[in-house]
């Protein structure tokens, strides 16, 4: 029996893993600057909170197929996921830029909070291929 049936937990993990070094590799590209915890900034793609889930919903689909409950579940919770990030942060990020118009230059809150859908469609196929990569390998 694969590694991957006995734990799943590992899928999203990985993926996890994956999507910080994509993503500080990405915004070490953007900004020239060696900046380890920029990885962890949730507003710089790939969105790494989307990517998790993601991979899990496609672990589960893999292993337990989508008739199952629990993938009803992940599948509700990863909607949840990518509906926030991309509408809920562009109605915070519309808010922070009205916000900052009133205030002093120095004291501004950052608007780059959200995700183009094109960018949280292109990223969720990609983890959708990373997890069932997983599943046929490992």
């Amino acid at each position: 029996m694969k590694y991957f049936y006995s734990n799943l937990i590992f899928v999203p993990a990985i993926t996890f893993v994956i999507a910080i070094l994509i993503k500080w590799f990405i915004i070490k590209l953007k900004t020239k600057e060696l900046n380890l915890s920029a990885a962890l900034w949730s507003w710089w793609m790939p969105s790494v909170h989307s990517a998790v889930v993601v991979s899990l919903t496609t672990a589960v689909w893999l292993k337990l197929w989508f008739t199952n409950d629990l993938f009803a579940v992940c599948m509700a919770f990863t909607v949840i996921i990518i509906y926030d990030a991309i509408n809920v942060r562009f109605e915070a990020w519309l808010h922070a830029e009205a916000i900052n118009k009133l205030l002093p230059d120095w004291k501004k809150y950052k608007e780059s909070l959200w995700h183009l859908p094109s960018e949280a469609f292109a990223w969720c196929l990609l983890w959708i291929v990373v997890a069932s990569i997983m599943y046929y390998l490992i």
